[in-house]
């Protein structure tokens, strides 16, 4: 049923509608956004939304209070009660509960007085997911795991599916003990061997509170280091839905830097704000392990895979289908974290494409991973592209993020982290980081960049050189590629491939293609080498490896099976590097389903092989003496 507002104003008796909708001024401007089709919160046409209050339908959440016992995360049980079920009936979840209004658009007919709401549900269930009798007899339950997001939470029941709903009831509100505590801590490799970033998110002003980081190893006085402090504003995003319906205030992201850390060396931290009354508010504790001195000869092991994303343990319908091998990678890598020392997730994080608040979502399903070892992210298309912001590839595939929240959520050691290329080293790898979000091209900064990282490793000690970029620049039989006719992103590997064989790199690793493929070492288009999982001497070639299938919706490969194709896995999966020693260098990649090896390769060399001179890569030399 439509009605004006002041009719239904006059209508309710619900207290918790009252709070929701009239106290805070609640207006619906929720424009269904084309473009993101994978986004599921893009699919709700809130924007042809209508109040339609039932006084006979009822939505109630419990507990009230979460968090009691110090949890981030918390299950939550919602109960409804409608005499007019249907089978398209939904619950969203909103946070803040007390919605605002300010950015809605004004309404051009004076006579239209329907509420509106301008901000996108953080997560939604059917009423018939896990309720089979629902619409007979219009009462159910759900099951929703909440996060601690700096803000309270309420419920909404619509009718009308996904495209016209119609707001039936609001539940009462709820909220954790302490919104605004330190959570979600993201390690990351600093500038520096020896030097470790802790990221974390809270909802303390640097005027409320001071933010730092108390830790230390076994036996000797905790140290305190203090932390940056950002955030960013809706007027940083570049578009819709980042800028619109998709805004959430992302909170207070802090960074410290620990310093001067012995290698190989297990230190525990938690963080910590200084509060002005002088009491302190405190995470729990957390620890990790240094990384070892470049060169130096040990046992290390890297993990790498790409456009994981996030997804939901309660089973809410929004992410059904869309990144159906997230929690599948998540929780393998969770089970194996004693044999993993770092992470690289290379380019397409969260799938959030314009609605922030998935990247809480997304920093709390890594947390036991990214608070343990140091997680290193690259630039993907659904981070960074934005027509006419500075990205090589003019697409909407941000969502209006433009590289904001890549940037600022996760810590990388770049000159400039607007520009998402870096190196880093991890005792014998040496790792060039680029971004393929950004021109790469011969003559441009990003190709000295590339050029630089690669040619100034020094090889006696660090023999393993690994390129990493999102889109495919070196070889993938992918579907798409293959109907382009060239095998790779267009204008990939022109300019790169004499790099590569220039500086001899080992392995090349892309994300972006939604499979996992592993060529021969090749060069121009050509196996160098008729081994499939035994390498062992001269490096004649680089190794393309693509791993993009860590958990977003499977890509076909071609049915045309290139030569240099060795390998083809139409499955979830990631690649996990072990270096041995300087001479020894295990390749595996395995299922997110089981953990399994389902391919594997190893490199046995040693530094003169490294030296040695191959096709366009051959040192000048003299007959002098």
């Amino acid at each position: 049923m439509k009605m004006r507002a002041e009719g239904f104003l006059n209508m309710m008796n619900m207290v918790a509608v009252v709070a929701w909708l009239v106290s805070f001024n609640i207006v619906f401007c929720f424009a269904h956004i084309h473009g993101f089709g994978d986004q599921p919160l893009s699919k709700i046409a809130i924007d042809k939304a209508v109040v339609s209050l039932h006084s006979a339908a009822s939505i109630t959440a419990t507990p009230s209070l979460l968090g009691t016992k110090g949890e981030d995360t918390q299950w939550v049980t919602v109960d409804i009660d409608y005499p007019e079920p249907s089978a398209d009936d939904w619950v969203g979840v909103f946070s803040p509960a007390k919605l605002n209004s300010s950015t809605c658009p004004p309404v051009s007919d004076p006579r239209e007085e329907i509420p509106y709401i301008c901000s996108a549900p953080v997560k939604f269930q059917f009423l018939n997911y896990s309720n089979s009798h629902y619409t007979k007899t219009g009462k159910g339950s759900l099951k929703f795991q909440l996060i601690n997001q700096r803000a309270d939470f309420s419920f909404a029941l619509f009718s009308g599916g996904l495209l016209n709903p119609k707001l039936v009831a609001v539940s009462n509100f709820i909220s954790f003990v302490n919104p605004k505590v330190p959570l979600y801590p993201r390690l990351a490799q600093g500038k520096s061997w020896d030097e470790m970033t802790v990221t974390w998110t809270s909802g303390y002003h640097i005027n409320e509170a001071i933010p730092f980081v108390e830790w230390g190893s076994e036996g000797k006085t905790p140290v305190q280091s203090p932390a940056g402090t950002l955030t960013f504003g809706r007027n940083s995003m570049c578009g819709s839905p980042a800028r619109t319906v998709g805004w959430r205030d992302p909170g207070f992201i802090h960074t410290s830097f620990l310093k001067n850390l012995w290698p190989n060396l297990v230190y525990t931290y938690r963080l910590g704000h200084l509060l002005s009354n002088g009491s302190y508010i405190w995470s729990k504790k957390y620890s990790f392990k240094s990384s070892p001195y470049p060169g130096q000869d040990s046992l290390q092991r890297v993990i790498i895979f790409g456009d994981m994303g996030k997804a939901e343990r309660d089973g809410s319908n929004e992410y059904n289908a869309y990144q159906p091998g997230s929690l599948n990678t998540t929780d393998q890598l969770i089970k194996d974290l004693e044999n993993i020392d770092i992470v690289f997730h290379i380019g397409d994080i969260t799938y959030a494409n314009g609605y922030i608040s998935q990247w809480d979502q997304f920093t709390a399903q890594v947390e036991p991973i990214a608070s343990t070892v140091p997680y290193m992210i690259a630039s993907g298309n659904h981070e960074r592209d934005w027509p006419n912001t500075g990205s090589f590839y003019d697409t909407t595939d941000s969502g209006g993020e433009c590289g904001v929240l890549a940037q600022n959520m996760f810590f990388v050691p770049a000159d400039n982290r607007a520009n998402f290329w870096y190196a880093t080293d991890y005792g014998m790898f040496h790792f060039c980081i680029a971004d393929s979000e950004h021109d790469w091209r011969e003559g441009t900064e990003q190709y000295k960049f590339i050029e630089h990282c690669l040619a100034t490793v020094d090889r006696q000690k660090q023999p393993w050189l690994i390129f990493v970029a999102h889109r495919v620049l070196g070889y993938s039989s992918d579907s798409w590629y293959a109907m382009e006719g060239s095998f790779e992103e267009p204008m990939g590997r022109e300019s790169l491939q004499k790099l590569w064989q220039k500086y001899k790199v080992d392995i090349a690793f892309y994300g972006h293609v939604h499979n996992y493929e592993r060529t021969c070492p090749i060069y121009q288009n050509q196996c160098v080498n008729d081994e499939r999982s035994q390498y062992s001497g001269v490096v004649n070639g680089t190794i393309h490896v693509v791993a993009g299938g860590a958990g977003s919706h499977l890509s076909d490969f071609s049915k045309v099976i290139p030569k240099w194709s060795l390998y083809r896995d139409y499955d979830f999966g990631f690649v996990k590097l072990t270096a041995f020693n300087h001479s020894s260098l295990l390749f595996e990649y395995k299922k997110s389903s089981d953990g399994k090896v389902y391919d594997s390769f190893t490199v046995s060399r040693d530094y003169k092989d490294v030296l040695a001179c191959v096709h366009d890569a051959c040192e000048a030399t003299t007959s002098a003496t």
